[in-house]
């Protein structure tokens, strides 16, 4: 008999025991993306486990209610980030825990999102579910050192990463003494691109809540951060959700700086994976990733009522285009107070 319930904070340690274990694990099943979402956002988690008779936990599966004011609710697997979903023993327990989240998202009268790393059979019982995204996760695999890493990249790659270097640029690695630094960076970067940024709130919450789990990269030009990003360490894989580097510095390439010593750092560490994060194939992102060596795998993303056929993700082509154009024009006092209110509802 399988038992699904709430996890709280006593359960953190099991959880991550059972997480840690499981093949099929990332940074962002661990509790810590919890604590942050709930800290920064106030964002209310279901985190459901199942349990045997005994007590053994046999899966997890971590949800987030993302509830804008006066609409409706969406509950995620896992919001602000590429993936999460279910985390099971065997196909039973899976199963038990889609379909609570499935009751749960009718009690809350909430949409349901789940965002996996692989396609799941049990969808074929759960027919208001249906495909969101074709995006993918662009991987690389890692040598046991940096030498080795470096040797096998093109003469070009290796020029573009010396050329910042040239420049008298330096590469630091550190934690939260380093948040100020990365979000003086990113929010420029974001404001740039047209696109509310996050809270640096949320940052410190997510550097804070996984500990040394969690660093933070910068480039400096003497004092002066020019390019940052986030790493979270899971098992042997290390992940990069965010990484900015500022636009009146492209031609000095200081980007390519930054993750060659996070790729440097993951390489004589023991990581054997480097996971670069979300792209759109043939996209800007997708080549630049794609030139360290990193391969795509596909992310399978399901919700209700949303399909690459449905037409809105053509009309959201459109319309977003217009948006952030709009977006990099209002003045920055404006930007740097609204955003975060945006971007905490925003689950992407």
């Amino acid at each position: 008999m399988t038992i699904v319930r709430v996890a709280d904070s006593h359960d953190k340690q099991r959880w991550d025991n059972f997480v840690i274990s499981h093949a099929d694990a990332g940074p962002y099943h661990l509790f810590a993306w919890k604590e942050a979402v709930e800290s920064a956002y106030r964002h209310r988690a279901f985190y459901l486990m199942a349990e045997d008779r005994c007590g053994s936990v046999r899966g997890v599966l971590p949800l987030v209610l993302v509830k804008p004011p006066f609409l409706k609710g969406t509950l995620v697997s896992l919001p602000f980030c590429d993936y999460g979903g279910v985390l099971a023993s065997d196909n039973e327990t899976n199963d038990v825990l889609i379909h609570t989240a499935v009751e749960l998202s009718q009690n809350l009268k909430a949409c349901l999102e789940l965002r996996l790393k692989k396609p799941e059979n049990l969808f074929q019982g759960l027919p208001r579910l249906s495909a969101l995204s074709h995006k993918v996760r662009m991987v690389l695999d890692l040598p046991k050192s940096s030498g080795i890493l470096w040797n096998g990249f093109k003469s070009k790659l290796r020029s573009q990463v010396k050329r910042p270097q040239k420049d008298g640029f330096e590469f630091i690695l550190g934690s939260t003494d380093l948040v100020n630094d990365f979000y003086s960076v990113f929010s420029t970067n974001m404001r740039e691109l047209g696109s509310p940024v996050h809270s640096r709130i949320w940052i410190s919450a997510v550097i804070r809540s996984y500990e040394g789990k969690a660093r933070i990269g910068i480039v400096y030009d003497g004092k002066r951060p020019i390019a940052g990003g986030i790493i979270l360490e899971c098992n042997t894989t290390i992940s990069i959700p965010w990484a900015s580097a500022l636009n009146e510095y492209s031609r000095s390439s200081p980007n390519m700086l930054l993750y060659w010593g996070f790729l440097k750092h993951a390489s004589d560490n023991g990581f054997i994976q480097f996971d670069f994060g979300r792209s759109t194939p043939d996209e800007g992102t997708y080549r630049f990733k794609e030139q360290w060596g990193a391969v795509p795998f596909p992310l399978f993303w399901y919700g209700e009522g949303l399909s690459r056929s449905s037409g809105q993700e053509g009309l959201s082509d459109k319309i977003r285009p217009l948006i952030e154009k709009a977006w990099a024009r209002i003045p920055r006092k404006v930007t740097d107070t609204l955003g975060p209110v945006v971007r905490r509802y925003i689950s992407l």
